[in-house]
């Protein structure tokens, strides 16, 4: 008898599910990690998240598996007809709640050392896609959001190396929320680990050149490289030089050669020729 209410306890147990997990595990949600439990419950962690989210206490014991006893002072129909409708379109809704609640913590998780660990991971494994580009190398890319802000846009891929980005190519991905990783989270990764951005940076930064009988298209073309200097990278010592001099003012001989060009300044030396 002993043993039959033992296996009865432990199908019990191995049929509970926790939340985290399983919302981690689900088809498409592979982007994700794991946000321990200890984060969550720091309430530092989760600051100004309770003016994002409807249903903020619900969907934070939803997520921390804790029954909510806010369920318990709903008050009930007089009649006692559709209650059970009104209690399951509640539940949807805090599911819902739940998610966009996990995934602005996630969002926040990624940014400390452990999440980075955690993303590191992942990019390591190629979870995240690989960029198109022939001229990156198959290089790992990086999810991101264009906006903080909750629907506002889908979750996009960052490429390291061409430094652009990228639409997931499978369309399970599509549907994320780009809040979900920020779009502080590329920036803060490459800072973090800098051998990932030295090894970026020592990456050849070669470009295709469109050429028609193997002679280049102009410049001044439609479709001639108008922008290919959007991907120039400086390549010899001076060039560099020149690059850090473009960072905190404008080069000298730019200075110069406005000066050159300035018709102000040719009618100033004309006057100044006639006075003498």
């Amino acid at each position: 008898m002993s043993l039959i209410e033992a296996a009865n306890d432990s199908s019990d147990s191995g049929a509970y599910e926790e939340w985290i997990p399983t919302f981690c595990s689900r088809f498409g949600h592979e982007y994700f990690c794991q946000v321990p439990t200890d984060f969550i419950e720091d309430d530092f962690n989760l600051t100004g998240l309770s003016q994002e989210v409807a249903y903020y206490r619900k969907a934070l014991d939803t997520i921390l598996d804790l029954e909510s006893t806010s369920d318990e002072e709903d008050e009930k129909p007089a009649n006692g007809k559709g209650h059970d409708d009104q209690q399951q379109v509640t539940r949807s809704i805090i599911e819902h709640s739940a998610e966009q609640l996990y995934g602005l913590i996630h969002a926040r998780y990624i940014l400390t050392k452990p999440g980075l660990q955690a993303m590191a991971e992942k990019f390591d494994r190629k979870e995240f896609g690989t960029c198109p580009r022939y001229y990156c190398g198959s290089i790992q890319l990086l999810p991101c959001g264009l906006s903080d802000t909750l629907g506002k846009q889908t979750v996009r891929l960052y490429c390291p190396s061409c430094q652009d980005l990228y639409i997931p190519q499978s369309s399970r991905h599509l549907s994320l929320e780009g809040a979900y990783w920020g779009t502080s989270f590329p920036g803060v990764f490459l800072k973090h680990f800098k051998e990932l951005e030295d090894y970026v940076e020592k990456k050849s930064k070669d470009t295709y050149e469109l050429k028609i009988f193997g002679f280049s298209i102009a410049k001044e073309a439609v479709c001639g490289p108008r922008m290919r200097w959007l991907r120039q990278y400086p390549k010899t010592d001076e060039e560099w030089e020149e690059f850090k001099k473009c960072e905190f003012e404008i080069p000298s001989s730019l200075l110069e050669d406005a000066k050159d060009t300035d018709p102000n300044s040719g009618s100033n030396d004309i006057n100044s020729s006639n006075s003498k």
